[in-house]
């Protein structure tokens, strides 16, 4: 029995007693009323019978007569979730340009039905609708989640196979006494973690489609394997007018998508961003340190070690490596189709 049904049936007895007692302050004093209350609930029981024995609180009944329309709350909520560090004034302004009145009392009242007061509880709300369905997230809504959640700042790339997604970068190394400024340009398929790297005395278009022509498309040709894309950021040595660039004129002439991570965005890239590090601290560092270079050839021939080592025998723990090479997590990758002889097209054309 609830609570409310005890109260009532206590309220019943009372009226019972004062019957049978035929004395209402005799029955009052038993059962611990006063006469006000004794009367209140008589004329309560003999206007609503059972129904009104149950206490009632005050104020209306159901949703509040001065409650926003439901088209208007639900404009709210959907302002709430496209821009979630808005306050309530700024809501209801922004709704009135849009031709909805609200005041911004009205707002706070949704928002408190719906516990998105604080920011916090409107970021995780988008957060959670970005999980359960799709939805196309504007650079604002990208901002702050990756501002607010570090989940969704460290999201993963997703390359379901061996060549679906080859990351590339340039990385200033150095500067060399009578060489000047070292630059590195470095590839790794973001699949199997394998990597490409070369040093140049410079950063030009000329230099990446070097690195991509002499080291990189060799390795998938040798397994029969293809790159579906790249994915660069906006320097000039990758990026530039479709039908001049001498990279994006490779990229045609070979098949492949270019992508590009947007500005700002340097966590888009990371894949080939966190190979740099081991590159910094396990090679550049150490070899610095330990031999004295005179020529970007001969540093180029220790990265060439190094990288050996780092493809064949170096196990990594990254997402999906488990342990294993880059050299074995290539092959492993690689799309079933890719294993029979495929013939390729004619390049000279």
């Amino acid at each position: 029995m609830t609570t409310e049904k005890k109260v009532a049936r206590r309220k019943l007895s009372l009226l019972e007693l004062a019957a049978d007692l035929g004395n209402v302050s005799k029955a009052c004093r038993v059962m611990g009323y006063s006469r006000q209350q004794f009367y209140e609930i008589r004329r309560n029981f003999q206007t609503y019978g059972a129904e009104g024995l149950i206490d009632r609180l005050p104020g209306a009944r159901g949703p509040h007569p001065n409650r926003v329309a439901a088209e208007v709350e639900q404009a709210i909520l959907d302002h709430a979730l496209a821009h979630p560090c808005h306050g309530p004034m700024r809501v209801a302004q922004e709704l009135v340009l849009r031709g909805v009145q609200v005041s911004s009392d009205g707002v706070r009242g949704v928002w408190q039905r719906h516990a998105l007061l604080t920011k916090h509880d409107r970021l995780l709300r988008l957060k959670k609708a970005t999980a359960e369905r799709k939805l196309t997230l504007s650079d604002d809504q990208v901002r702050l989640l990756e501002r607010f959640s570090p989940e969704f700042r460290e999201r993963h790339i997703e390359a379901p196979h061996t060549g679906a997604l080859v990351a590339v970068d340039t990385f200033f190394v150095g500067a060399l006494k009578g060489v000047g400024k070292v630059y590195l340009q470095t590839a790794i398929d973001c699949h199997s973690r394998h990597a490409w790297a070369r040093l140049y005395p410079n950063k030009l278009p000329l230099t990446a489609v070097q690195l991509m022509n002499n080291d990189v498309l060799p390795t998938f040709d040798a397994h029969d394997a293809r790159i579906d894309a790249v994915l660069s950021d906006n320097g000039r040595e990758f990026c530039g007018r479709e039908d001049q660039h001498p990279y994006e004129l490779f990229l045609q002439l070979e098949g492949i998508e270019h992508k590009r991570t947007r500005v700002k965005r340097p966590q888009s890239n990371g894949i080939v961003e966190r190979l740099h590090r081991p590159l910094l601290d396990e090679h550049f560092r150490v070899e610095g340190r330990r031999t004295w270079f005179e020529t970007i050839e001969e540093m180029q021939g220790a990265l060439d070690e190094y990288l050996v080592a780092y493809n064949t025998r170096r196990p990594h723990q990254g997402r999906g490596m488990n342990g294993r090479t880059p050299a074995k997590a290539f092959i492993d990758g690689l799309p079933k189709e890719t294993n029979a002889p495929t013939s390729k097209p004619n390049k000279a054309a």
